[in-house]
């Protein structure tokens, strides 16, 4: 039963990050790809970790409980993005995924830019375990 709730929660999640993108794509493409071309994070410059979540995501709060009790904060130099509610946070991960070869409507989250790797992670199991081999845990 906790396996059937967990499944519906994480497929409503993703239906909703889906039409959030889906609206996203709806606007100009051209100011999407301009605005992030001309930002200092776009994957030609972000060469660093960034973690891209969502507020209410069951799994995005598996890979932060690892990363609490791991203190994995504290040994690795990463930043964090909430997407749910942040635009422009949205507009980047949506740029990142599809410059790593992700179809628009196959993107969720977790979702893990590796800048030194040149790579897109996604789920938390291959999230911690990026984690994991980063640290020889």
């Amino acid at each position: 039963m906790k396996k059937t709730i967990s499944f519906l929660m994480f497929l409503g999640i993703f239906i909703a990050v889906s039409v959030g993108f889906n609206i996203l794509k709806g606007h100009n493409k051209n100011s999407l790809n301009n605005t992030f071309s001309n930002s200092t994070s776009s994957t030609q410059k972000l060469t660093e970790i960034v973690l891209f979540y969502g507020t209410g995501c069951p799994h995005c709060a598996k890979v932060e409980a690892f990363i609490k009790e791991n203190k994995i904060k504290e040994k690795i130099a990463f930043e964090e993005k909430e997407v749910y509610f942040n635009k422009e946070n949205a507009k980047q991960l949506v740029e990142i995924a599809k410059n790593c070869g992700f179809n628009e409507k196959e993107i969720g989250v977790p979702f893990l830019w590796d800048g030194e790797g040149q790579r897109c992670i996604v789920g938390d199991e291959p999230i911690i375990n990026f984690f994991k081999e980063k640290l020889n845990l």
